[in-house]
């Protein structure tokens, strides 16, 4: 762990109080909603040195700390992209933070275009697996023999299942599927949604994976949710726009809530 970790996790400590934190929230797109619900302490990126700005509209980059739920959380209402300034690794500072709160588990969310025509606009998906299509990867640099972390079960089945519990107590539907990151910010083209189909992906989006692989390196466990904001390129008459993004994202953000609130209250 990093000494700015240690540093900055005591600087939260002192405004949020000593009790640790249990399990991270990761915002996607159009969900910093959830953020508000919990009942906490908002401290802004821009008082934590190292922070990412989350530099895009959509997100709001405080780190709030809090319960939700009767669950003491940290939840991260943004989260910087590598297409924002070409940097994988830019979560890796706000993880190790969030490992030093005390927090075991981190849970993702996003905002993703469907490849399967029965996965409409507005559904949710829980992540078995994903594609790192980009290529990219946070631990290019990492000098120790760490940074050769197995991927097997990314996902941890024992919290998918918990998710599904949860989905299943709230009459929610929430498909299961393959994730893939592709680097963005421009929106993939009908050919290569196709070639990513003809992979197994069944949604793509712009962020998550290097969260996921960071986290899994600095030994947290992990799940994540998406939202599916629109059809991928090709696959409906939708115009994709990050407007678009943004205003279909509440529609599954509802869903996304509920199962999370009921697993926050049964993880009690």
């Amino acid at each position: 762990m990093s000494k700015n970790a240690k540093a900055i996790a005591a600087q939260i400590r002192a405004v949020a109080g000593p009790e640790p934190v249990r399990l991270g929230l990761v915002l996607g797109s159009g969900l910093g909603h959830i953020a508000d619900c919990v009942d906490g302490v908002a401290i802004p990126y821009s008082e934590l040195p190292g922070f990412p700005h989350a530099g895009v509209s959509g997100h709001n980059p405080n780190l709030v700390i809090g319960n939700l739920e009767g669950v003491r959380v940290a939840v991260f209402g943004g989260r910087a992209h590598y297409y924002e300034n070409g940097t994988a690794d830019a979560m890796r500072l706000p993880l190790e933070v969030l490992r030093e709160l005390g927090a075991d588990t981190v849970l993702a969310t996003n905002a993703a275009g469907s490849m399967q025509p029965d996965m409409p606009t507005g559904s949710i998906m829980c992540l078995s697996d994903h594609i790192n299509f980009s290529g990219l990867n946070p631990l290019i640099g990492e000098q120790t023999d760490a940074r050769f972390v197995p991927m097997k079960d990314a996902y941890d089945p024992v919290i998918r299942a918990a998710l599904r519990s949860a989905a299943d107590a709230t009459d929610t539907e929430m498909a299961d599927g393959i994730y893939a990151w592709y680097s963005g910010p421009s929106f993939e083209t009908p050919a290569e949604i196709r070639a990513i189909a003809m992979l197994g992906a069944d949604a793509v989006g712009m962020s998550t994976v290097p969260e996921v692989i960071l986290a899994r390196f600095l030994g947290l466990k992990v799940a994540a949710i998406s939202t599916i904001t629109n059809m991928a390129a090709g696959m409906s008459d939708e115009a994709i726009s990050h407007e678009h993004t943004k205003a279909m994202a509440p529609i599954g953000a509802a869903k996304l809530e509920k199962v999370l609130r009921q697993y926050l209250h049964d993880l009690k």
